[in-house]
């Protein structure tokens, strides 16, 4: 489990901080069953939160949501980063270049790589049986993110707020089958 706080984008470390009303917290979660790991991660406002931090939260589901109708057996990988930035665009905020989705199974970070940005070099095919994340990360922000401090927690540059919102589907022909929603 990782949890990050306000500005930390994702991989934050639980320790002794106290949340206060108006954070903005990543729930990261990887868990394991029988050898196979899946993948989800929600952001939740505490108490109350400012109208930008409700509608980057929103943002982030929605982006989700536009993302898996094209996450179908024959579409491009390309094509859920589009979905994507599209619609994180269109609320006014910006994905986080330097993370996004990828496959799951036996190892929590699997081929393929799935950009939250349409990456003209990820225009392989989503096959049916096909497990990966999709993980928009988007920022109230500019976008960019900051190298690690302590091995682990990314936070955004400009220290403005991000969310993240994720989750383990299943490629088919038809609508993915979501396993950790």
């Amino acid at each position: 489990m990782c949890i990050s706080l306000n500005d930390e984008a994702v991989h934050g470390i639980p320790g002794d901080r106290v949340l206060r009303p108006g954070d903005l917290v990543k729930l990261d979660l990887v868990a394991e069953k029988n050898g196979f790991l899946a993948d989800a991660a929600v952001t939740v406002g505490v108490g109350e939160v400012t109208s930008t931090a409700t509608a980057l939260v929103r943002c982030a589901e929605r982006a989700f949501q536009q993302a898996v109708k094209v996450a179908r057996g024959g579409f491009r990988v390309d094509d859920i980063g589009r979905a994507v930035e599209w619609e994180v665009t269109r609320w006014g905020f910006r994905v986080m270049p330097a993370f996004g989705g990828h496959g799951v199974g036996r190892t929590i970070h699997e081929p393929p790589t799935i950009p939250n940005y349409p990456d003209p070099l990820c225009r392989e095919r989503l096959t049916e049986g096909l497990v990966i994340t999709i993980e928009p990360i988007v920022s109230a922000g500019t976008g960019r993110s900051t190298p690690q401090v302590d091995g682990w927690t990314v936070r955004t540059a400009d220290g403005s707020f991000s969310a993240h919102y994720e989750h383990t589907v299943v490629i088919t022909k038809r609508e993915p089958i979501l396993l950790t929603l």
